[in-house]
């Protein structure tokens, strides 16, 4: 290691200790019973397994849900292995939990299990290497932690960063920085991106050009189980002939748009249901108060009710049946898009058939919606007035709703194969001894 990269991993690690305050709040918050808090630290309590270890870091539950297919294919291919997911949220976790069951009719499958990302200190993360021992490690998306980065170039763990992506805004932010990043990206071994966009910005932060290859969007194959189709189309039969629209992955800020434009739906249709899904946990409270504090007849899920005919919305506080619910509606609008978020991913509604709605804060999500957009398979709407009315004009017009369902199955058979080329590049940096 230069001393150059040393001075460098070493700031990192400086202003990490100085937001610290900040990191354990969220370290408090992010958490599950019967779970110890040292996983933060690196001080793993593993199952007790001789196989050799594959390694996936996905951020939060968006990252596992879009991650589902790969970690699927990997306790496939590398069934003599044991799969390692790692998450920063207590939601994410919950997630990995419940793909366990993923590959059940496959009795040869690689077990699949669950650690919380250890703090980005130098010593939790050489500790959390150590005790992980992955044999590779794979970091989905833009989680780029210099320390852990390092802690596997020194063990000799060959890195991959799949569906790598760069929105414009965390490109500006990291470039603030790229003296630091320079450094971490030269511990990728190989980085899958999503973009030729993306490729760009991540060449311009130093990493290789020889080490990328541009593979498309991981998010294209997408799948959607048995289980919440069942549950769809339960819910569906269940609510009855009456329009359902769902406004999905909503935050603070947005609720209070998407409950007003339901006002002006219910003023066109008298017996119009909403499906409200915050996207944060720790906000389902909070939601359910500001939907009666808005006078409107709110059922929640978690009680285990279905809404009645005199429902007027259907609040989806629960964790994993984001999916399901989508198959109940009409219509769906994307949530994170009428404000400064950076949206969530359009494919969800799309993959089940379902007219999909945006906002315009889409840089989460920029090559997705291009593509959308070009196959006219997505509705832009610039506030919550707009949403209202491309709202009525959908849920009157069917032959427009099926045109737009149609066009984003279609999006979605066509640009799949990111995955497949993805476990390809993988076996050029990993070959199991």
């Amino acid at each position: 290691m230069t001393a150059r990269h040393g001075w460098t991993r070493h700031a990192w690690s400086a202003a990490v200790m100085v937001l610290s305050p900040l990191i354990w709040q969220r370290v408090w918050r992010e958490h599950l019973p019967g779970r110890s808090r040292a996983e933060r630290l690196g001080c793993l309590n593993l199952p007790e397994d001789d196989r050799p270890r594959l390694w996936l870091h996905c951020a939060s539950v968006g990252e596992v849900l879009a991650a589902r297919p790969l970690i699927r294919e990997l306790r496939l291919k590398y069934s003599d292995h044991a799969v390692v997911v790692s998450t920063m949220t207590a939601t994410g976790a919950e997630r990995v939990a419940a793909l366990m069951d993923d590959v059940a009719e496959v009795e040869a499958a690689a077990p699949l299990s669950h650690v919380f990302l250890a703090l980005d200190f130098p010593g939790a993360a050489r500790r959390f290497i150590e005790r992980l021992a992955p044999r590779m490690a794979i970091f989905f998306e833009t989680e780029l932690w210099p320390n852990l980065l390092h802690a596997c170039a020194r063990r000799r763990v060959p890195v991959a960063v799949v569906n790598g992506r760069l929105s414009p805004r965390a490109f500006h932010g990291y470039r603030r920085v790229s003296w630091l990043m320079a450094q971490s990206l030269a511990h990728v071994d190989w980085l899958a991106a999503k973009s030729e966009a993306d490729a760009e910005r991540f060449r311009e932060l130093g990493m290789p050009a020889e080490r990328i290859s541009v593979v498309g969007s991981m998010k294209f194959d997408i799948a959607v189980d048995d289980g919440s189709r069942r549950m769809g189309r339960e819910l569906h039969a269940a609510i009855g002939h009456r329009p359902v629209w769902v406004a999905g992955s909503t935050h603070g800020g947005e609720d209070e748009l998407v409950l007003q434009a339901h006002r002006q739906v219910r003023d066109r249709f008298a017996d119009a249901l909403l499906v409200l899904v915050p996207r944060h946990p720790q906000r389902f409270d909070e939601v359910a108060e500001l939907c009666e504090a808005s006078g409107l007849a709110t059922v929640r899920r978690s009680r285990g009710r279905v809404p009645s005919a005199r429902a007027e919305v259907y609040l989806g506080d629960t964790i994993g049946e984001l999916q399901a619910l989508y198959g109940t509606a009409d219509v769906a609008f994307v949530g994170g898009s009428l404000v400064p978020v950076g949206g969530h991913n359009l494919l969800e509604p799309a993959v089940m058939g379902i007219p999909v709605v945006t906002g315009p804060a889409l840089d989460n999500f920029l090559d997705v919606a291009e593509v959308l957009r070009d196959a006219g398979a997505l509705v832009e709407v610039a506030d919550g007035d707009e949403l209202a009315e491309r709202l009525i004009a959908l849920l009157e017009d069917k032959e427009q709703c099926l045109r737009l369902s149609e066009a984003g199955l279609a999006v979605i058979e066509t640009h799949r194969g990111a995955l497949t080329a993805t476990l390809l590049g993988l076996e050029t940096i990993y070959s199991p001894r």
